[in-house]
C-alpha cells in the first residue's frame, strides 16, 4: 500500500526518523493482513488465541499492570495560551511538550515494527467523516482500531491530498508510568501518546480524536462532538424517535444504548435500536434539527457487570471477532469476569496471568477490564447505523448517580436552561477514571475529561448552537440511582428506563403534560407507565420530589464550581443559577 500523498508521506517519514523502527508496515485493512498480525501477536505473547469454536475470531490481551485505565493526570491539551485549555484541563505549551516528548520517542521503536494505520471516524465520504492516521508499535492497537474505526486502504483513497488529516503518534516505548503522556495539539490536529498500551490512551481515534480534537473542530465548524449514546426508540405505530444521552462512566450508558424494552412494552410492539454507545457527532441539518452519527465502528465496553441479565446485547456483541483485555482466562480458552455469571472458573488465570481461583479473595478480572467488539455484531444495531446523514435527534438526556438530590426525571424549560442542566451534572467516581470510588465529582455533559478546550467556551458553544436550530431537541435530566435511607435503589433501572425515556420523547412531540417545579418540568405520575414495573405510584411520587434544602446546598456547590471559570463562564449560565436560587427561596 504505497499510494499515500506527499503530506502523509512527509509526516510518516518524519516519525520514522524519530522512532527508528526496524520496519514499517502500512495497514490495508484486509482480512489476510489482520490474520498475519494476529499470528505475530500470538508468537510474541502480545496476544493469546482464544477457543475458536466457542469464540471465533476472538483474541485475548493483557495490558501492563500499571497501565489499566485512562490517565487523566497525564493527559494534556497543548495550545498556545493556558486560558484556552481552561481550568479543568492539564496544559503545557506546545513547544515545551514536544521538547519533553522527543527524547522519549527517540529510537523507541528500534527492534520493533512501526504500523501506519489510516482510519476514518464516521462513514467514508459522509458529511460527518473525518480522517486520521495513527502510527503505533502495538499489534493490539492496530487490531483494536480495525474494530473501532473504518481502517485501511479505502480510507487512504478517501483522504486524497488533504493536509488537514488528524495525525496520531503512539508508542508503547517502555510502558514507563513516569514518562506516560497523552497529549493533544488542537492547533495542529496532532495527538502524541507514549508509554501506554491501554485503550483510551492508545486507541487514538477514540477519546483523543473523536472527543478532544473533534470538540475543538466542532466549535470552529459549527457542530458538536459529544460523549453520548444514540438510541432509537420505535413505538407500536412504527415511528422511530432518536435520543442522545450523556452519562459519566458506570451510570448505565451502554445498558441504555442497547436497551431491551420490558415485556409489557415488547408485547405492545415497542423496539429499541442502538446507533451508538459512547460518542455522538451532531450537526444542524437543513431542516433545522440536530442530526447525529456515531463516528465509531465498534464498542469498547467495560466487561465486569456485563451479563445475560444486565446487557444481553452487549454480551452477544462479544461472541465473535472481538478482543478481550484484562479479564479472566479460563482453562477451555474462553473468558470470564465478575458479574458474568454465578459460576466462576477454577484453575484459571487472572488478568495478570497468575493462577486464580474464586476463593483467592481477589478479583480475577481488573475492574476496568474491557471488550472491543464490532458494532455489526450487536443484535439491536440500528438499520440507520451506516446512514451517512445520521439520525434526527428529538431529545437529549443527561444523567448521573445521585442518591438523593436529582429526581427520576425532569425536563429543562428551554435550550439555555438545558445547557445549564448539563453543565451542573455530577456523579460518583468509578473505576474507569482514577480517583476515590464513591466521591462525587462534577462532570458537565460527561465531557470533563474529554473537552479539548476551555469548558466555559464549550458551554458558550452549546448556547450558540441554538441559533443554528429551528427545532432543537428537548433536554432532560434523568437519575436512575435514587436510593431509600437504607441505600436500596428505588427505581428498577435497565429496560425499565424506557418508561422514562418514553415520557421525554412524548414531551418532544407535544404528547404529554408536565408539572412546573423549581428545577424544571416534572412528569405527572400517571404519565409514566408503571405496568409490571414493580414500582407503585407512591414510590414514583417520592422519586419525583424536589428536596429544596438539598437543592440549596447543590446551588452552593454549583456556584463554587462555576467560580473557577471566571469571565469565561457564559453570563446566561450565571443567570440560570440565579433563577434557580430565587425559585428555591
Amino acid at each position: 500500500m504505497t499510494h499515500s500523498t506527499p503530506h502523509i508521506t512527509a509526516w510518516v517519514d518524519e516519525q520514522v526518523r524519530l522512532c527508528k523502527p526496524d520496519r514499517v508496515v502500512w495497514i490495508d485493512g484486509s482480512e489476510e493482513q489482520k490474520a498475519q498480525l494476529r499470528r505475530e501477536g500470538f508468537a510474541t505473547g502480545e496476544l493469546i488465541e482464544l477457543n475458536q469454536e466457542l469464540l471465533p475470531g476472538c483474541v485475548y490481551h493483557r495490558s501492563h499492570p500499571t497501565d489499566v485505565a485512562r490517565v487523566e493526570a497525564r493527559t494534556f491539551i497543548c495550545c498556545e495560551k493556558r486560558e484556552d485549555a481552561g481550568p479543568t484541563n492539564n496544559w503545557m505549551a506546545p513547544d515545551e511538550m514536544k521538547a519533553l516528548l522527543r527524547p522519549i520517542y527517540d529510537g523507541c521503536m528500534t527492534g520493533r515494527t512501526m504500523y501506519v494505520l489510516p482510519y476514518s471516524m464516521g462513514q467514508l465520504h459522509s458529511p460527518f467523516a473525518k480522517y486520521g492516521i495513527e502510527i503505533t508499535d502495538s499489534i493490539y492497537v492496530v487490531l483494536s482500531m480495525c474494530i473501532m474505526t473504518r481502517a485501511g486502504a479505502a480510507v487512504l483513497e478517501a483522504m486524497g491530498d488533504d493536509p488537514g488529516f488528524i495525525k496520531g503518534l503512539h508508542a508503547k516505548a517502555e510502558l514507563d508510568p513516569e514518562k506516560r503522556y497523552i497529549t493533544h495539539f488542537p492547533q495542529e490536529n496532532l495527538i502524541m501518546s507514549v508509554n501506554s498500551g491501554y485503550g483510551g490512551n492508545a486507541l487514538l481515534g477514540k477519546k483523543c480524536f473523536a472527543l478532544r480534537i473533534a470538540s475543538n473542530l466542532g466549535r470552529q465548524e459549527g457542530w458538536m462532538a459529544e460523549h453520548m449514546l444514540i438510541l432509537g426508540v420505535e413505538n407500536p405505530r412504527g415511528e422511530v424517535r432518536y435520543v442522545c444521552g450523556a452519562f459519566p462512566s458506570a451510570c448505565g450508558k451502554t445498558n441504555l444504548a442497547m436497551l431491551i424494552p420490558p415485556k409489557h412494552y415488547r408485547d405492545q410492539g415497542w423496539k429499541c435500536w442502538c446507533v451508538g454507545d459512547d460518542i455522538a457527532w451532531l450537526r444542524p441539518g437543513a431542516d433545522g434539527r440536530l442530526w447525529a452519527v456515531n463516528p465509531e465502528n465498534g464498542f469498547f465496553g467495560v466487561a465486569p457487570g456485563t451479563s445475560e441479565k444486565t446487557n444481553p446485547n452487549a454480551l452477544a456483541s462479544t461472541k465473535r471477532n472481538s478482543i478481550f483485555t484484562n479479564v479472566v482466562l479460563k482453562p477451555d480458552g474462553t473468558v470470564w469476569w465478575e458479574g458474568l455469571d454465578k459460576d466462576p472458573p477454577r484453575d484459571a488465570l487472572d488478568w495478570k496471568g497468575n493462577p486464580w481461583d474464586p476463593d483467592s479473595g481477589a478479583p480475577g478480572a481488573h475492574p476496568n477490564s474491557r471488550f472491543t467488539a464490532p458494532a455489526a455484531n450487536c443484535p439491536c444495531i440500528s438499520p440507520e447505523f451506516e446512514n451517512p446523514q445520521g439520525v434526527p435527534i428529538s431529545a437529549i438526556v443527561f444523567g448521573g448517580r445521585r442518591a438523593k438530590t436529582a429526581p427520576l426525571v425532569y425536563q429543562s424549560r428551554d435550550w439555555a436552561h438545558g445547557v445549564f442542566v448539563g453543565s451542573i451534572m455530577a456523579s460518583e467516581k468509578t473505576a474507569a477514571a482514577e480517583g476515590k470510588v464513591g466521591e462525587t465529582r462534577r462532570d458537565p455533559m460527561a465531557m470533563l475529561p474529554f473537552c479539548g478546550y476551555n469548558m466555559g467556551d464549550y458551554w458558550q458553544h452549546w448556547l450558540d448552537m441554538e441559533k443554528l436550530l429551528t427545532h432543537p431537541p428537548v433536554i432532560a435530566n434523568v437519575n436512575w440511582f435514587r436510593t431509600d435511607d437504607e441505600g436500596h435503589f428505588l427505581w428498577p433501572g435497565f429496560g425499565d428506563n424506557l418508561r422514562v425515556i418514553e415520557w421525554v420523547l412524548r414531551r418532544a412531540f407535544g404528547e404529554a403534560e408536565a408539572v412546573e417545579s423549581e428545577i424544571g418540568y416534572l412528569p405527572k405520575p400517571e404519565d409514566i407507565d408503571l405496568a409490571d414495573a414493580g414500582v407503585d405510584e407512591e414510590t414514583l411520587r417520592g422519586l419525583l420530589t424536589v428536596d429544596k434544602a438539598l437543592w440549596k446546598t447543590e446551588c452552593e456547590g454549583i456556584r463554587a464550581y462555576y467560580a473557577q471559570f471566571g469571565d469565561r463562564l457564559p453570563a446566561r449560565l450565571a443567570e440560570e443559577l440565579e433563577k434557580l436560587e430565587a425559585a428555591l427561596k
